[in-house]
């Protein structure tokens, strides 16, 4: 299987990147985790080899580090399919679609992420290639401007985004597979270090390898990332092996706690504890308060905010719950009763 990547001159691969890519599965007997998924592929991909037909387009959706470009490059894999790699923001104009387009060879993957920044004019050009495999292309311009129709070989479009809610129906409806990646259990965490760290040739001990899994908000790039740092410790501090008091140091020293909360998600629990007395607050005061953007808030720290329990979205705004002061070591205000309900 032949790799394409069609990226804008910030994506380029870097040493980190390649390193990050030698960590990925190529295989979903490989795949650790998101069984669900994993199981409908199995059958979507089998029974598209059995027809002799492109499978269906794939829309993978949820937070980022969740595995939707590794999944994608096992799709093509799975597939003995070639995949062309780019982004939403990389295709500028319907021109850029009309290239990559055309430059596919029969039952090829195109992977597009980010898909929901695809503007408008490049989104209406994609509709009639996913539904029909058909290319219409303007000649011309002014009166005398013509339109022709191009066929397209059958290929499968994978889109991934971090907002399935800011995709437009007319582009999401042309999708036959739609999965939300769900954020990792520890126990699956565990598993991908010890497999990130036989990669790497590192030793690891059970304990240790759970340690950075806890640490790692159910995220298989922040669990590798987390390795690799662990790693450097365990080279300097110790004789290259990781035990657990060295990943525990390492981790400490890297200001992530127990629970996986770093500086930001701290910061962002206690500007709503302390500034805000733990009453509901706007995202867009949030995060005028922590100084981020409110999309990283929503994709980066919300979900395991949320999943762990130490906030809450409300019609109100977000809501911090018990749990966060008892961690952080804040007593909860008597007042702290909102339930996150309104009357009607």
């Amino acid at each position: 299987m032949e790799e394409d990547r069609i990226l804008s001159p910030q994506m380029e691969n870097s040493a980190e990147e390649r390193l990050e890519n030698s960590l990925r599965p190529k295989l979903l007997d490989e795949y650790i985790g998101q069984d669900k998924v994993k199981q409908n592929m199995k059958i979507y991909i089998e029974a598209a080899k059995a027809r002799q037909e492109a499978l269906d387009h794939v829309l993978l959706y949820g937070p980022p580090g969740l595995g939707k470009t590794t999944l994608s490059n096992i799709i093509a894999n799975e597939m003995n399919s070639n995949i062309k790699i780019t982004s939403g923001p990389a295709i500028e104009k319907p021109g850029d679609l009309a290239a990559l387009l055309t430059n596919l060879s029969e039952f090829d993957v195109l992977f597009i992420d980010e898909i929901h920044r695809l503007s408008k004019s490049v989104e209406e050009i994609l509709y009639p290639a996913l539904e029909d495999y058909t290319l219409d292309i303007i000649i011309g311009k002014g009166p005398s401007s013509r339109s022709i129709r191009l066929d397209l070989p059958k290929f499968t479009l994978i889109g991934a985004t971090t907002k399935a809610g800011s995709l437009t129906t007319p582009l999401r409806d042309r999708f036959g597979i739609i999965h939300r990646l769900e954020l990792y259990s520890v126990e699956d965490l565990t598993t991908i270090v010890k497999r990130s760290s036989r990669i790497l040739e590192v030793e690891i001990e059970e304990t240790a390898a759970k340690e950075i899994a806890r640490r790692s908000r159910g995220t298989p790039r922040i669990a590798n990332r987390l390795l690799k740092r662990v790693r450097d410790y365990a080279t300097v501090l110790g004789n290259g092996s990781i035990n657990l008091k060295i990943a525990k140091h390492a981790l400490n020293q890297l200001e992530i706690d127990e629970l996986g909360l770093d500086e930001i998600d701290r910061k962002l629990l206690e500007v709503m504890i302390v500034q805000y007395n733990g009453r509901p607050v706007g995202i867009e005061s949030l995060a005028v308060s922590v100084g981020e953007e409110i999309d990283t808030i929503e994709d980066v720290y919300e979900p395991y905010l949320i999943q762990i329990g130490f906030i809450a979205r409300t019609l109100r705004g977000r809501k911090v719950l018990p749990p966060a002061y008892k961690h952080l070591g804040y007593n909860l205000p008597e007042e702290n009763t909102f339930s996150g309900q309104i009357s009607i």
